[in-house]
């Protein structure tokens, strides 16, 4: 019985990994969406509930939690700076035209 337990406790930490990941991702992407967007007002409300965020889950989740939590956020904003790939390719294309 409790090798089972020990089974479900390394199950249950994969899962809360992947939720933290999913939920920085989540997180991330809507802020930096929604940043672009918006009146400062809001972009200051954005920074600031994000950082919060961040600050509360460093006090009260463990060690492993945060730090997917930080992996899911900065690929999300990773992935918002990056740009769109379509936009770039028809950039291209209309300038080859142009010449």
């Amino acid at each position: 019985m409790n090798e089972f337990m020990e089974v479900l406790s390394v199950i249950g930490h994969v899962i809360r990994a992947l939720g933290f990941i999913v939920l920085g991702f989540g997180v991330g992407r809507f802020t930096t969406d929604a940043y672009k967007s918006a009146v400062w007002q809001v972009q200051v409300a954005l920074a600031v509930g994000f950082f919060g965020l961040l600050v509360g889950l460093t006090n009260y989740a463990s060690a492993g939690s945060m730090g997917t939590f930080a992996l899911g956020a900065g690929a999300a904003i990773i992935m918002a700076s990056m740009g769109k790939k379509e936009e770039k390719e028809e950039q291209t294309v209309e300038e080859k035209k142009k010449k």
